[in-house]
């Protein structure tokens, strides 16, 4: 019987609504898939207890925690204190999701950005990846990355990457990486996955957002961990590699960035 390639879904959210009473189950499927590790995603600092109790709950789950940009004005502001707190636990692995969303709440640009801020100097500080989002808001983002990084190094994925090349090139001079979604597995989006070829093969990680972006052949349905293999498959031709081949090559990537995740699996 052939092996399964394995791979990470580095960025879920299955502490949300879609998945309750079925966290067994999805782990499950996604291990058949070939999924042997998960990323879950508090995106805000009240329910992190619930999302971390899910990594404790699963061995193959971990879990990052932060203030979605879209939260930013409705949410306390995070303290670099309380996220360095947070990141002593074992199965804390990254910081976020954190960034910009103009698209929606563009009228809270200013304190986005002061989160955001924030959220880099935890990243620094602790050694974790920063997770970070990004819609209609490219030129600020790529300054304020930029402008952070001479101030400290820190690591950084560009979760669900769909903006525009020049941010990309600005995200992966600074030495971060982007994640395919299942948005590059889309039919009309050849432009995006243009952009992905373009990048080095080893700054390229997977995701699916899950429960939203579920490629196809399941597109306006649940996402769910498992569908990662769908997006992963896809890319693979992107890449013009054999899937395992490229399976492969993203699993080093994932534990290069997510170093404590890595250490984990390792001990396992």
């Amino acid at each position: 019987m052939t092996e399964i390639p394995q791979i990470t879904d580095s960025h879920c959210h299955l502490d949300f609504p879609d998945f309750e009473g079925r966290l067994g189950e999805v782990v499950r499927d996604a291990a058949k898939a070939g999924v042997t590790r998960m990323v879950t995603i508090c995106t805000k600092l009240h329910n992190e207890p619930a999302v971390r109790a899910i990594a404790e709950a699963h061995p193959s789950v971990f879990y990052a925690a932060g203030t979605h940009p879209m939260s930013a004005a409705t949410e306390p502001l995070v303290t670099v204190d309380q996220l360095v707190t947070l990141a002593r636990h074992p199965k804390m692995v990254g910081i976020g999701e954190t960034g910009l969303d103009y698209h929606y709440t563009a009228d809270s640009a200013a304190v986005q950005q002061t989160s955001l801020r924030i959220h880099i100097e935890a990243a620094r500080e602790t050694g974790l990846p920063l997770i970070i989002h990004a819609r209609d808001a490219d030129d600020d983002m790529a300054r304020i990355l930029t402008e952070e990084y001479r101030k400290g190094v820190y690591t950084c994925v560009m979760h669900c990457f769909s903006s525009s090349a020049e941010l990309a090139r600005t995200a992966l001079g600074l030495g971060f990486y982007l994640s395919m979604s299942g948005i590059t597995a889309f039919p009309k989006s050849q432009e995006l996955r243009d952009i992905f070829a373009a990048a080095p093969l080893d700054r390229i990680l997977l995701e699916t957002d899950a429960p939203y972006l579920a490629p196809p052949p399941h597109r306006g349905k649940r996402n769910e961990p498992a569908y990662t293999a769908h997006t992963a498959r896809k890319a693979a031709e992107t890449f013009g590699l054999p899937y395992p081949e490229f399976a492969a090559r993203t699993q080093e990537n994932f534990d290069r960035l997510f170093t404590k995740a890595a250490r984990a699996r390792k001990a396992a």
